[in-house]
């Protein structure tokens, strides 16, 4: 997928579709697990809408929304039954294609010798299940960075090249969404196998589906499913269009990059320190973080040892720790490492912004810290005779 590629505005796909009935949605399942793949999609768990394994359509979370804001997550009721009515969750697909822990090899010592074994375990075959159009540039993105260069993570290549990538429109943005600031939504760019858009209305529930790749041709064929009216196909690119008019957060109409490399000594740094607490959060639920480090761990007895990549953060103090200490020592310099890294830097190392305005670190941050505040409170700071805006309480 190009990083370039503007998918703001719905566009006629290749074909114009089949529509399928919300019964169609477990025959989905059915067929998707009759060939061989885990099914992984949204289910309401422990108060969230969480991605896990789906053993059956009945497991989506048919009915229910949720109610966001900068450090606020809650589930609610709706009365149009809707399944993806709903913005993204505290999980990315990430967590499923890089895993947060993987083990990398055993040793084993008996009768003088020590002996190695590469984890070679045979990755799942994934199918994901509602997967949003910025989560879609996401992986698009993270494929840049594990599999894009010289070097490869095997891990990352091994289950993203099996899996099948079943996108769902929006229709519902979040107050935390800001996708259409980033160029990732709320309509589908390239690199899906399937994208549906869900409709609700007076003329039932049911779905305009359509294939972007041969695998997800094969799988709509065996849906029950028929050709595509015109009233169902306009309603559908209708309801994107008006989502991307009710974005809940802008980021200011500027160079990101430039306005990154421009501000590094800006007081509101300081100002941002002041507030974080430098949990790393923001980085274990960004859909595009992709820091490691290792750990290797031992049994009792001395004779049977493992190492384990685990996902690590740059708000971690020993993340840049040398023989002389932390690099970055500071909590201001840890938040605008983060920051400047993910919407300037990036550029110069993968060819993209690394913020796809999913929304998830305002939502899961613990003080409420706005990615989209900041970047405005900097632009401002940038303009003659503007004085910057003070962060709301709350």
């Amino acid at each position: 997928m190009s990083a370039d590629a503007d998918v703001n505005t719905p566009r006629p796909p290749a074909s114009d579709g089949l529509v399928m009935g919300k019964d169609g949605m477990g025959a989905l399942v059915d067929v998707l697990v009759r060939r061989g793949f885990t099914v992984v999609g949204p289910t309401v768990r422990d108060g969230a809408i969480v991605l896990a394994e789906l053993l059956s359509a009945d497991e989506l979370p048919y009915g229910w929304g949720v109610e966001l804001e900068a450090g606020r997550y809650r589930l609610r009721e709706r009365s149009d039954g809707a399944a993806f009515a709903n913005a993204a969750g505290p999980q990315s697909w990430k967590s499923f294609l890089h895993p947060a822990r993987v083990r990398q090899w055993s040793a084993d010592r008996g009768q003088g010798d020590l002996v190695l074994t590469a984890d070679q375990a045979a990755p799942p075959r994934y199918a994901f299940l509602g997967v949003r159009p910025c989560d879609l540039r996401a992986i698009a993105i993270q494929d840049r960075v594990l599999t894009g260069g010289a070097y490869r993570d095997p891990t990352y290549e091994g289950r993203r090249s099996g899996a099948l990538l079943i996108v769902v429109e929006c229709t519902e943005p979040g107050a935390t969404c800001f996708c259409v600031s980033m160029g990732t939504g709320p309509a589908a760019g390239p690199g899906y196998d399937l994208v549906m858009t869900e409709v609700v209305d007076e003329d039932g529930h049911r779905f305009w589906i359509r294939s972007g790749s041969p695998e997800g041709a094969e799988v709509l064929a065996e849906l029950p499913a028929r050709p595509a009216d015109p009233e169902t196909r306009e309603t559908a690119r209708a309801g994107v269009t008006a989502a991307a008019d009710r974005m809940g957060r802008t980021m200011p109409e500027a160079d990101l990059r430039e306005l990154m490399a421009g501000t590094l000594d800006a007081p509101r740094w300081d100002d941002v320190a002041g507030r974080c607490l430098t949990c790393g959060n923001c980085t274990m639920v960004c859909p595009t973080c992709f820091c490691t480090t290792t750990e290797d761990v031992t049994d009792l007895t001395g004779d049977h040892a493992e190492r384990w990549r685990l996902w690590d953060s740059c708000f971690d103090l020993d993340f840049s720790q040398l023989h002389g200490g932390p690099v970055r020592a500071s909590s201001r310099s840890r938040y605008r490492q983060w920051m400047t890294h993910k919407l300037g830097t990036w550029y110069d190392q993968f060819g993209s912004s690394g913020c796809v305005g999913c929304g998830r670190c305002i939502v899961w941050c613990p003080v409420g810290i706005d990615i989209t505040e900041e970047a405005a409170a900097l632009h401002d700071w940038t303009q003659p005779g503007v004085t910057a805006a003070e962060p709301e309480e709350g």
